[in-house]
């Protein structure tokens, strides 16, 4: 018997494995697959010599992370590694929006291109200094943020408190015509707000816009040198050596209930892993109540708002193995790691609108990484590991070209369209190409059980679905209904990121509980 058990080895239940282990704690960590890391992990099979990250890249949140910097990582073998500049956009019209890391750099830029907007910028990025602290504790501790809160509540007094609290409110559509002048400011708002399933005209898409490009602005986008896997790995050298125990290939296939608590957990071998304190589950919402649990530790209430659960729109992940850099029609100023392709806010609101209505994007939005340029130890010298993704619908309806079943010709027909998009504002970037892997929905969630249908943030990030609606109204928190038993994924607040704060939130919470029981 053990103190406590996760299940699942993402950056989340890796997070909460480790706290526990700190506290003394004996842990035994389950992981499905062969490997840890969850969708935090990377191989060279793209193509030999080229190292891609199969799921998630680039790490802004672990970078402003109280729970990640408490790691510290580096002790245990992780390297960052930063692009020349964060983020970009190239435009239609010409000429680069670019995030650099010297802000009156970003600023001169922007001011370059309309009069007034870099002086917004600074002012702007002056305002997120101000408020960084207590926003970021506000956003990743658990709900309520008691501490966060308080030391947030003095900025939101005030002419300029109704105005910050207006941005929270905003969409990323009207904040950005609020602020700039310039497409280019309003841009690199609007695409960053893209990370989230939220469209350009739904509120709170102004404050995940904001936070993006402000956190780029501040600590850049860094990547784990040598793969995404490396940031796993680190976590995972951590806990064993604090005396935790992982077994891969270990799937739980329900956890036991006795006297409505967690006793313990049953693997797909049927072996029985009994625990005396407390389980977290790294694993979907949907899966923790619909099919780890016996039916009749769920109450009714909860298995009824289940049924409204909302899952964040499917992906679509192309990997590209590049002999050489991008050709991109006007070459960017400083080259940037993480590269956004869209040609106007109205082009997002159309692609968003299309998703929301189950049709495929005509001119699907990308979200594009330059991985080599942001680390050069991930391909040979003079090539390029590259990759992009964009959302599709969960459910098609009413498509010509897709039906949703992501067969193979269909992943191939849609990788084409994204490419397309690529050749416009890259011409010849077809012609580089040496290798391409597609990974549909179905294929992400074949490689990660809680990617369902390919949507990577655990369930929306819209309001109705946050904070003490996530993941379902009255559970804000990583308790469950089932006592010692915590929600440790993506599907518990705060949601989608590598952060660490859902892992964090739920180890946290069982310690404590832990506590009271020995009064």
């Amino acid at each position: 018997m053990t103190d406590a058990i996760v299940i699942g080895a993402g950056p989340n239940g890796l997070v909460a494995a480790n706290l526990l282990a700190d506290q003394g704690w004996e842990v035994l960590l389950l992981e499905a697959n062969e490997e840890v890391g969850g969708a935090v992990r990377s191989a060279e099979d793209v193509a030999e010599g080229f190292v891609h990250d199969t799921f998630s890249s680039f790490y802004p949140l672990a970078a402003v992370s109280p729970t990640i910097q408490a790691l510290k990582l580096d002790e245990w073998g992780l390297e960052w590694s930063n692009a020349p500049a964060p983020v970009g956009n190239p435009m239609t019209d010409g000429g680069w929006a670019i995030v650099h890391n010297d802000p009156f750099e970003t600023a001169a830029e922007l001011e370059r291109m309309a009069p007034g907007d870099g002086e917004n910028w600074l002012a702007m990025y002056d305002d997120w200094r101000r408020i960084q602290r207590g926003m970021v504790g506000l956003l990743l501790d658990p709900f309520p943020p008691v501490r966060s809160g308080a030391a947030l509540a003095s900025h939101l007094l005030g002419r300029r408190g109704l105005e910050r609290i207006r941005l929270l409110a905003s969409s990323v559509r009207s904040l950005g015509d609020r602020n700039f002048h310039g497409d280019a400011a309003k841009m690199l708002l609007a695409t960053n707000a893209q990370h989230a399933d939220i469209s350009p005209e739904s509120a709170g898409s102004g404050l995940m816009g904001w936070l993006l490009v402000m956190l780029g602005q501040q600590f850049g986008y860094p990547v784990p040198r040598g793969g995404a896997g490396q940031l796993s790995l680190a976590l995972a050298r951590r806990f064993v050596g604090r005396g935790g125990v992982i077994r891969c290939g270990e799937r739980v296939t329900g956890v036991e209930v006795t006297g409505g608590r967690a006793t313990g957990v049953r693997t797909e071998g049927g072996e029985l892993h009994p625990v005396r304190r407390a389980v977290l589950a790294d694993v979907s919402a949907p899966a923790l109540y619909g099919e780890l649990l016996p039916a009749d530790a769920v109450p009714a209430r909860v298995k009824r708002a289940m049924r409204g659960f909302e899952w964040d729109p499917g992906t679509v992940k192309v990997d590209w193995a590049l002999d050489g850099p991008i050709p991109w029609q006007e070459k960017p100023s400083k080259s940037p790691g993480t590269v956004h392709i869209a040609d106007s806010v109205d082009s997002l609101s159309v692609a968003a609108a299309q998703i929301a209505t189950g049709r495929v994007p005509d001119e699907p939005f990308l979200l594009m990484g330059q991985m080599t340029t942001a680390d050069p130890s991930r391909s040979p010298a003079g090539t390029e590991a590259a990759w992009a993704y964009t959302h599709v619908p969960q459910r098609i309806r009413g498509d010509a070209d897709f039906t949703g079943a992501w067969t193979a010709d269909e992943g191939q027909r849609f990788a084409d369209r994204m490419q397309d998009q690529v050749e416009r504002a890259a011409p010849g970037f077809a012609g580089r190409i040496v290798a391409r892997r597609i990974l549909t929905p179905r294929d992400l969630e074949a490689r990660n059980a809680n990617l369902v249908g390919g949507a990577v943030n655990g369930g929306t990030a819209a309001l109705h679905q946050q904070l003490v609606f996530r993941p379902i109204p009255g559970l804000g928190r990583a308790e469950t209904p089932v006592k010692g038993l915590y929600l440790a994924s993506a599907s518990a607040h705060p949601g989608g990121g590598v952060h660490g704060a859902c892992g964090s939130n739920a180890a946290r919470a069982a310690i404590a509980h832990a506590r009271i029981r020995r009064l």
